[in-house]
């Protein structure tokens, strides 16, 4: 069930990304190419070098921000980038240049955070600013946010839920006379830079996912051979198929397609230590790799 959900999800990423940029295989080459002709040189080389810093294991979640940012910048234009918002905080220019995600989105990395805020910003132009925000984890819908003052029985309101989604509420009048609400979920939807920063990182997968003109090729680069090993068998000992791990690994490009390959995200809790391990594994430091396969030796 958990194979066939993961597979189900990219078939839908695959149609999105399709239909939103044109890509029937999605790769880094051709994501940066069309970047740059939106964004411009300049912001196109920052964004690379900010996705060429992060670990590979996060690489693919940089270039699916970048893909965000550009049907953000599609729909909003270049002047997004540069257009001041008034008070401390900066222009979103400004943000990339200084490479430090501000508030509310400090938990991202900067590419993710500019990514959340033009997905926001385009459902804003879409839909409008949001009332309130409520947070989808509870799927209560009634009476989930602060009304605004003088909203009427069939009113329709928009809220936001995540960057870039958002859904209705539709007011109704309570027993006794007062105004409430009843979040409507048929009505859920994503901006454009929202859903293309999602199907882009589902369709294109963990990766390897090597970037034009990069040299030296960091997936090239050998790993501990030990370790490696170790890995490979626990994989295999706790439910993996020989075909999901691959062979020997003997670079980090072979160790970043059998993570993808697992699929670790839909299994058990028990997979959170070997994923551990195999991004020790990525980063090479020796002490960390230690840590970590201590970690593999006592898990179940």
């Amino acid at each position: 069930m958990r194979e066939f959900r993961a597979e189900d999800a990219r078939s839908e990423a695959r149609r999105l990304i399709r239909d939103l940029l044109g890509e029937e295989h999605p790769t880094a080459a051709l994501l940066l190419s069309e970047a740059r002709a939106a964004l411009g040189d300049d912001r196109m080389a920052r964004c690379a070098e900010l996705a060429q810093g992060a670990a590979l294991t996060r690489r693919s979640s940089e270039l699916a921000a970048i893909a965000g940012l550009l049907i953000g910048t599609g729909a909003l234009g270049r002047g997004w980038w540069s257009a001041g918002r008034g008070g401390k905080i900066p222009a979103p220019d400004e943000v990339l240049a200084a490479g430090t995600a501000i508030e509310p989105w400090t938990d991202l990395t900067v590419l993710e955070m500019l990514a959340a805020w033009i997905a926001d910003d385009t459902a804003d132009m879409a839909w409008g600013s949001p009332v309130g925000s409520v947070d989808l984890n509870s799927w209560q819908g009634e009476d989930r946010i602060e009304l605004p003052e003088g909203v009427t029985p069939g009113q329709r309101l928009v809220v936001s839920f995540d960057a870039g989604g958002r859904l209705d509420a539709v007011v109704v009048e309570r027993p006794g006379g007062e105004p409430g609400s009843n979040l409507d979920f048929a009505t859920l939807r994503y901006s454009g830079p929202a859903e293309a920063q999602w199907s882009w990182g589902v369709a294109a997968g963990l990766g390897p996912h090597p970037l034009p003109g990069e040299d030296p090729d960091p997936y090239a680069v050998t790993v501990d051979q030990r370790a490696a090993e170790q890995l490979r068998h626990w994989a295999l000992r706790h439910g993996a198929t020989a075909e999901q791990v691959g062979p020997w690994w003997q670079a980090k490009g072979d160790v970043v397609a059998a993570i993808e390959r697992v699929d670790w995200m839909w299994r058990s809790g028990e997979w959170f230590a070997w994923w551990r391990a195999t991004s020790a594994l990525l980063g090479g430091d020796p002490q960390q790799l230690a840590a970590r396969m201590d970690d593999i030796s006592s898990a179940p």
